[in-house]
């Protein structure tokens, strides 16, 4: 099995190579070729015996897709992205890489699809941001896609190319709407919900985390393991199963800042909440007023998408991956 990962030197990108190596993807189907590639070089996870070719390539830069490709890989994860707030803030590299990089590689794909038949798997990372607007505080599997921002609307449209090109029998495709990821690992990005992140990564090592929004902003989140489970799972689900809608709502948990905050407490004591520091921002403020709180992921769970049960498991899991179990 080939595996180009498109997106390898992103947080999540490097967690999935890197769970290649310790264990199968499903029973015995492991990879046996790894193609990894983003806009900075990415690494080859440590361990992995099989042939691993690493490439700096652009999507939106001319040539970029066809050398991306040239391996005829089995199952292509589509990661690559700008996220939220810089998407917001730059109209046209959101859509360039976000939508245009998106259909070029969908279109790329055809090409060869129509010379002698390749047929891949495509992985697509999408994200909650699909929808906006006046919904309700649980959305259901067949809500309709409303989005309020310029990241939203990429994906949403990339949403529906991958599923036109899936019914034309260019590839077999299946969208993810990843959840807010947290707690993420590193240093803060530009995405508008970086906060989420922030004032459980930074307390935990003994620094202060800045805090925009009320404690009672409710958002929809889940881990950077869960994350993982959710890409390994993919590359082996029967996708006959989505029928006509291969785009799917990803399990997580419906959390307020306030939980977090009070699972912080639980698991890290007092001395890390008071690290955080309120320091209101309506603009940041509006853009997660317009966010999903929470979605019934029935389908993704009738087809075998976990996630965890507590914020509290999310916070151990960054202490043991992240900080050796040991917090400041």
């Amino acid at each position: 099995m080939h595996i180009l990962v498109i997106g390898a030197a992103g947080m999540i990108g490097r967690k999935f190579t890197e769970s290649l190596v310790n264990k199968p993807l499903s029973g015995d189907v492991a990879p046996t070729r790894l193609t990894l590639a983003d806009v900075i070089a990415p690494s080859a996870p440590s361990g992995f015996t099989g042939p691993c070719e690493t490439m700096t390539c652009d999507l939106t830069q001319h040539g970029a897709a066809e050398r991306l490709l040239s391996g005829r890989p089995d199952i292509i994860y589509h990661l690559a992205a700008i996220v939220s707030g810089e998407a917001e803030a730059d109209f046209e590299k959101g859509y360039s890489v976000n939508l245009d990089g998106t259909r070029t590689l969908f279109e790329t794909i055809r090409h060869i699809n129509t010379r002698d038949g390749w047929k891949p798997r495509v992985v697509f990372a999408s994200s909650n941001a699909v929808f906006g607007g006046d919904f309700p505080d649980v959305i259901p599997d067949d809500y309709i896609l409303t989005p309020q921002t310029s990241y939203g609307t990429q994906k949403a449209i990339c949403e529906l190319l991958l599923t036109d090109y899936r019914r034309r029998g260019i590839f077999d495709g299946i969208g993810l709407r990843l959840p807010t990821i947290c707690v993420r690992p590193g240093k803060p990005n530009r995405a508008a919900s970086g906060f989420f992140s922030g004032i459980i990564r930074e307390p935990l090592v003994g620094q202060e985390a800045v805090l925009p929004v009320p404690d009672n902003t409710r958002h929809w989140m889940t881990s950077p393991r869960s994350a993982v489970h959710f890409l390994r799972h993919a590359a082996t689900l029967d996708l006959a199963l989505l029928g006509e809608r291969p785009n799917l709502s990803m399990p997580a948990l419906s959390l307020t800042v306030g939980e977090q905050i009070a699972a912080l407490r639980r698991v890290a004591g007092d001395k890390a909440v008071t690290l955080i520091k309120r320091a209101p921002d309506e603009a940041v403020a509006r853009i997660v007023a317009g966010w999903a709180r929470g979605f019934d992921p029935q389908r993704a769970l009738a087809l075998g998408f976990t996630t965890e049960q507590s914020f509290d498991e999310i916070i151990q899991a960054h202490i043991d991956d992240e900080l050796g179990g040991r917090i400041a």
